[in-house]
Order: structure tokens, then sequence, then C-alpha cells
């Protein structure tokens, strides 16, 4: 098979160069076919046109696809679309439903500073020209093929009049045939009097890892947390491995012998990895950071590391949390 795949170098460099603005803070681990925008929940039906319809519970929905595309027998790759929403007025949106149809492995869905809109899927660096500028950083990470995320009372996405709105797919096709592949996300917006808090979201992990062949092995990092997250109420965790993950587990605490854990799902599964939500959020204290550990069964002959590809392997999580202190990518 060929496999078509991005420098994971150039994914870091790209993080690093794009972040110098202020609107997401990037920084090291510490010591430890076509796009279309639809209303509400109609089907896609490869219209160009955006605008907003009353969904269930008349709440005002917004749509935008991916695709769908065709993708050749074992092809992998990351593609782009970035569209405006068409909200007229400044919005905030409490609920995001993703669904992934076909050979997919996960999206991410921005807010972007793009001024034009690119319709059609185009080769994309994950996480380049989206982290740059006050209005830019990633809403959501669905590996999930279908997946909501229904933020808890009062708190809500910012998005400003007529934001434009990336969808990041990375998708692998390891048949032998050629296969389709199409996401949909949904913007469902809370009424402006409901509205207390803006969410944040976090990205941390390590891409120290290096898994030898025909064994299991565990990757653990402590990961010191910036000051400005100090105080801040997180209330739902995703762990992300690739398909030679085992488990995730994530805990909260001054370092790595003093944590609460905040994610460890029973029968966790690298595909379709659950988001784990705190009512009351857990709230991350003064020099608090996370605990990550991932597990492995390497079950090929080859050494594995770290890298974007499928087949490659990640050791990351990813939060939301309230108040908004911007977007965090901490590896």
């Amino acid at each position: 098979m060929t496999y078509v795949r991005l420098s994971v170098l150039g994914l870091l460099v790209g993080i690093a160069l794009s972040s110098c603005d202020g609107g997401v803070t990037v920084s090291s681990g510490g010591s430890g076919g076509g796009a279309s925008a639809t209303t509400g929940s109609q089907a896609t039906n490869g219209s160009t046109g955006a605008g907003m319809s009353t969904g269930s519970g008349n709440l005002e929905s917004y749509a935008l696809s991916f695709g769908p595309i065709d993708v050749p027998a074992g092809e992998e790759r990351t593609q782009c679309v970035t569209r405006r929403l068409g909200n007229m007025a400044p919005i905030h949106v409490h609920e995001i439903t993703n669904k992934l149809v076909g050979v997919s492995h996960h999206m991410i869905v921005y807010k972007s500073n793009a001024t034009q809109e690119t319709t059609d899927p185009v080769n994309c660096q994950p996480f380049a020209d989206t982290l740059t500028g006050g209005s830019g950083g990633p809403l959501m990470i669905t590996q999930k093929h279908d997946e909501t995320l229904d933020l808890p009372a009062g708190i809500a996405f910012g998005l400003d009049a007529n934001q434009m709105i990336r969808l990041e797919v990375h998708f692998i096709n390891p048949t032998q045939e050629t296969q389709s592949i199409e996401a949909h996300a949904t913007f469902v917006v809370m009424p402006e009097s409901d509205f207390q808090n803006a969410a944040g979201f976090l990205f941390a992990g390590t891409p120290n890892v290096s898994l030898a062949p025909n064994q299991s092995s565990t990757v653990h990092q402590f990961i010191g947390m910036p000051s400005d997250l100090y105080g801040k109420n997180f209330f739902g965790f995703t762990g992300h491995v690739h398909h030679l993950g085992t488990n995730v587990r994530v805990g909260m605490g001054s370092s790595a012998q003093s944590n609460v854990p905040v994610y460890d799902v029973p029968n966790f599964s690298w595909s379709e990895p659950p988001t784990e939500y705190h009512d009351p959020p857990a709230v991350l204290g003064q020099g608090d950071g996370f605990d990550l550990t991932c597990d492995y069964n390497n079950t090929t002959s080859n050494q594995v590391g770290f890298g974007e590809s499928a087949n490659d392997e990640m050791c990351f999580f990813w939060a939301y949390y309230y108040p908004d202190a911007g977007a965090k990518i901490i590896f």
C-alpha cells in the first residue's frame, strides 16, 4: 500500500510558528467532493449556501459538511475545508455534534481567522493556519463516528458574526477498494439569556513514544500547566492513541505521585475513545498539572514511534474547561 502522510516535524514547527499572536498558547510539556454549508439538521445535498434554522427545541443551529469524496485504496491524507458558518451576529454555541461516515480516522473543528472560503477539500497540515490571532483555535476533536459535545449549563463557545470554521479530516483507506469519506458538524446556539461562561480547549501530551516490536509497553509523562489555567473548571476529557494503544489514563494533581484520576474509562477503545464528563468539574489547583499514561501492545515486528499517521502512535488527551483562557496546546 502507498500511504500519503505529512511531516510530524512540520506539524510541531508549524504549531510553534503560528502561535505568536496570542489566541492559542503552545508550549512544551512541563517538568513534569466538495464541502457544503446547510441549515439546521437538513441533509447535505452539495449546496454551497449557508444559513440558520430552528432545530429541536426551536434553538438556532448551523451545519457544515466535508465531502463526500472518494479515497483510493491504501491512501491516507489529512484534508481541510474552511467555510463561513452563516451566522449574521455573534453567537454562543452550547452543543456540537460531529458525524464521520466512511474510512475516517478523526476530525478537528476549529474557529478560523481565514478570510476566504475553501469549499473543496485540500491537503493540509494538521493545526496549520488555525492557531493565529485571538479568534482562532480548536473547538472539538472527534474520533468516534457519531459524537455530541454538550457543554454544561451556561457554558458555550463564543463565535463571531460570520464566523469562519475549518473542518480538518484525517482519513485512511486500509482496504483494496476505493471507499468514500464525509463528515458533518452541527452547531446548536444557546439563548443569550442562558450564557454564563465561555468554554476553552486544552490539547496535551508527549511525542516521546517509542514502542519496541512484539511487546507491551507504557508511556508516562507529567505535564505542567500554565498559570492562567489554575482555578479553571475541567468538565470533559478524551484520551487519544492509535491502533496499538490499549488504554489512556489521566490524573490531575501536583505531581505524578499525588494526583486524582480524571480519565480512566473501563474497556477503553482506541477507535471510539469515550469522553469522560465531570459534574461537578475538576478544578485545576495552583501548581497542578496532568499525569498522562498510555499503554500499548505492539503486535508488529517493527519499532513504532510518534507520528500523525494512523500507522504511527500518539499519547495525548484533550479537555474542555471554563472560563476560557484561550486554546492551549502543550507538548
